[in-house]
């Protein structure tokens, strides 16, 4: 029973909490998500269940979209509500102020993890340190913001539209901005939108979810391993092909019994593809080798009946 669920997580518990939730309504240890949700915030939480958890790596990268509220004037030590307040400072800034300062987080910008996060120092998560009163040096980490959009303004209060890379943080967007205003900020919601090919809208519930399981038919609401890597080529491969991949061995990208969906070219970075059987069964993903022009299997994914065996 594998599969990937597209969890509209709640504000309140952690993305692990959900991952346990998960696991205790499967019965299925093997349960990860791609991609961390602060416990304030809301909205997509990819989940991989089962064999699913070998993909993570490549469902993370994708673009995030948010919907984030800030609150102008109020500065906290975690960026967001949750924290402490550190300073406070009358909010004199104009609608267009605020459009004219978000200028400067579109594009590749650089930005310091905050303390309170997962992000680890000599081993140790950030936010145990930060608990612990200690402080430490942060390096700035390029991120990519393709879209900043103030979508309203109630002084103190705005929302945002913020579409970014994997690895940004929007509580540390809030910060800055608050900086570059001169009045301070921070984070009081945010909703995850989307994240990659996941969007809210087709979300699940976690209550649904644990109902359908105890129903039996969980399964459902999942999508298919390499229906969540659609974003990967595909590749048929007739009989003999097939058992090579399967059997780690590697395919040629001439052979007359491989045909490709669409040019492994356009496909950007690790150039990867998703594998068939003649059946139409999903058997691997796969990189291509450009310097020997083959395919090598990266991931495998054998049948039910063969791992059985």
């Amino acid at each position: 029973m594998d599969g990937v669920l597209n969890l509209n997580k709640p504000s309140g518990p952690t993305s692990h909490d959900m991952v346990n939730r998960v696991r205790s309504a499967t019965g299925i240890r093997r349960v990860g998500h791609a991609g961390t949700l602060d416990p304030l915030a809301t909205g997509v939480l990819v989940i991989c269940i089962g064999r699913a958890t070998r993909i993570v790596e490549y469902l993370m990268p994708g673009r995030k979209v948010y919907r984030a509220e800030l609150r102008l004037g109020i500065t906290t030590d975690t960026y967001d509500a949750e924290g402490e307040v550190i300073s406070t400072a009358a909010v004199e800034s104009t609608r267009e102020q605020v459009e004219t300062a978000l200028d400067a987080f579109r594009g590749t910008i650089e930005q310091i993890p905050p303390m309170y996060s997962a992000v680890k120092h000599h081993g140790t998560p950030l936010h145990r340190l930060a608990r612990e009163g200690v402080q430490v040096k942060r390096d700035p980490r390029p991120i990519e913001i393709f879209e900043v959009t103030l979508l309203a303004w109630h002084p103190p209060n705005c929302s945002l539209k913020v579409v970014c890379s994997s690895g940004t943080y929007v509580r540390t967007l809030a910060h800055d901005l608050g900086l570059a205003l001169g009045c301070g900020a921070h984070l009081t919601g945010l909703t995850r939108l989307a994240s990659g090919k996941f969007h809210l809208e087709d979300s699940v519930e976690i209550e649904d979810f644990e109902r359908w399981a105890r129903e039996g038919r969980w399964s459902d609401c999942v999508q298919s391993i390499d229906a969540a890597l659609s974003h990967f080529p595909a590749l048929h491969l007739a009989d003999d092909e097939a058992q090579k991949i399967c059997t780690g061995q590697t395919v040629s990208t001439t052979s007359s019994n491989v045909t490709l969906s669409q040019d492994v070219r356009a496909s950007g970075g690790e150039k990867l593809a998703r594998t068939y059987g003649p059946g139409g069964e999903f058997l691997a993903l796969v990189i291509y080798d450009a310097q020997a022009n083959v395919w090598r299997p990266k991931k495998v994914f054998p049948s039910p009946s063969s791992q059985a065996n």
